[in-house]
């Protein structure tokens, strides 16, 4: 018998006394507790809108909106997650749909949120009083403990994509919920929110509230003034000025007008635009992100696997799964990701490949 052998029972028993008293030796976990790079349960996938809207649709049939089940939100869940409806380990990620005529009451959380609208318009959401009408392109913001609720005023539905934090605030406990009105507190229907009057004027801020603010104060961020961006930069690179991210790559961040920042503490957002013919350098970041194709089509590229996208399709990208992108009819996206918890933690690496 080797000295191995003859402390197997030993060895055996000391086992079975650390899990009777709940203690993990690190010396049979190293590999998972601390791998070589990160390796996320999340899996890259892709939701195709042309099923995600028919379903919304059923549900917008068959299913109230109303105070209990508060919204008609369907979350994609990632199939690497066993079954959370998270789409990444810190973001949430939903279809949300509202009938004709109907609104979804109003209620306040400490998770922030956001919406961003693929298609239709008629639908205002009211964010702490103020009625801020939802358009195509256009970017919404509810950041964390606002009130805020729908009401559709045309005959027809309408659906958009939600953006949380909610898994990160769940893992953190640090998670709070507040009924509000049982409709919306103000049911007017303005072109402009009160925000954007008073925020959202290029380079230019009001000398009210001149303190640095933890959200963007502007509720919404027009698809007319994104596009406009993107247009200027490839135009400005077709006339021989450095002006876009990549060759043929245009890309605009939202950004919160008090700090220069992010939008909100823990959620990044972007848009990014590529003329026909162009393609991406392969990339990985730790931290995750998601993509809707706002507009055209392309190749997405996760890991060793190809994905043809299309307006409204969804792309998720866990942490350092290596992606790229090209067109060849030109392609819209929209991203958000959770950059800032990753940079403020001092967490954040990336690394781009050097061909196109």
């Amino acid at each position: 018998m080797t000295a191995a052998e003859a402390h197997e029972p030993e060895l055996d028993q000391l086992y079975a006394d650390f899990a009777t008293e709940n203690l993990n030796p690190l010396w049979t976990q190293l590999g998972d507790l601390m791998p070589m790079a990160p390796k996320s349960k999340a899996v890259p996938f892709v939701w195709k809108w042309s099923t995600l809207y028919p379903l919304a649709q059923r549900a917008g049939d068959l299913v109230p909106v109303g105070r209990g089940g508060e919204r008609r939100a369907i979350a994609l869940a990632n199939p690497g997650l066993g079954g959370v409806p998270y789409v990444t380990p810190t973001l949430w990620a939903a279809i949300q749909y509202l009938g004709p005529r109907e609104t979804a009451p109003e209620h306040r959380h400490s998770q922030n949120a956001f919406r961003f609208v693929v298609e239709g318009e008629g639908v205002w959401t009211v964010v702490n009083g103020d009625p801020v009408a939802m358009r195509r392109g256009d970017f919404l913001l509810t950041p964390g403990w606002a009130f805020h609720g729908h009401h559709n005023e045309t005959d027809h539905p309408m659906a958009w994509i939600d953006g949380l934090d909610i898994p990160f605030v769940n893992y953190t406990d640090t998670g709070f919920f507040e009924f509000g009105s049982d409709g919306v507190t103000d049911t007017s229907t303005p072109d402009v929110s009160r925000s954007e009057r008073l925020w959202a004027h290029p380079g230019l801020r009001p000398l009210v509230g001149v303190g640095a603010q933890t959200s963007s104060p502007i509720a919404c961020y027009r698809w007319e003034h994104t596009d406009a961006a993107l247009r200027e930069q490839l135009a400005l690179e077709a006339e021989g000025y450095p002006a876009t991210s990549e060759p043929g790559h245009a890309a605009v961040r939202y950004t919160n007008p008090t700090t220069g920042g992010d939008v909100m503490p823990t959620i990044r957002a972007e848009f990014h635009r590529l003329r026909p013919g162009a393609s991406t350098r392969t990339r990985r970041d730790v931290g995750s992100t998601v993509f809707q194709v706002f507009e055209g089509e392309g190749r997405f590229l996760l890991g060793d696997q190809a994905h043809v996208v299309a307006k409204g399709d969804m792309i998720v990208v866990p942490s350092w799964v290596p992606w790229s992108l090209e067109t060849d009819g030109g392609i819209d996206l929209f991203a958000f990701s959770d950059a800032p918890i990753v940079e403020r933690l001092q967490f954040h690496r990336t690394h781009i490949s050097e061909g196109v």
